[in-house]
């Protein structure tokens, strides 16, 4: 009597491939990351133009203010020249990406990551309506 294989099938690959397919379709769609080139909307921002305008925010005193902004600049330009990185909400992630020093100067090519503002849902108009 001759005996006959009947086939098998490996249930474990087959079932494997249907997940993987099935992981594959219901995977995220790829974020497109688009370059956008810096618009350069107006002079840049000087030291005297910086206090003044957080003398203007805040309501406090010039003479207040100017040796605060000076010592807050010095420690940011100290930490920046360690190598170390920022996050300073809401300025963002600042992060050095390079590091070079010349005989005239000492170039730190960084950058930095901002959120994007928050979008306010816009009020009910039927809620506000007073009949």
């Amino acid at each position: 009597m001759a005996t006959t294989k009947k086939p098998t099938t490996n249930t474990r690959t087959s079932k494997s491939t249907e997940t993987a397919v099935k992981a594959a379709a219901q995977a995220p769609e790829p974020e497109v990351v688009v370059n956008e080139t810096p618009k350069i909307t107006g002079p840049e921002l000087k030291k005297k133009e910086l206090i003044d305008t957080v003398v203007a925010r805040s309501g406090i005193k010039k003479r207040d203010a100017k040796p605060v902004v000076e010592a807050m600049l010095a420690v940011l330009g100290e930490t920046i020249a360690d190598g170390r990185e920022l996050n300073l909400a809401p300025m963002g992630k600042l992060k050095i990406t390079r590091m070079k020093k010349t005989t005239k100067a000492h170039i730190i090519t960084t950058r930095l990551r901002r959120n994007e503002p928050q979008q306010t849902a816009a009020p009910d108009p039927l809620a506000q309506a007073a009949e």
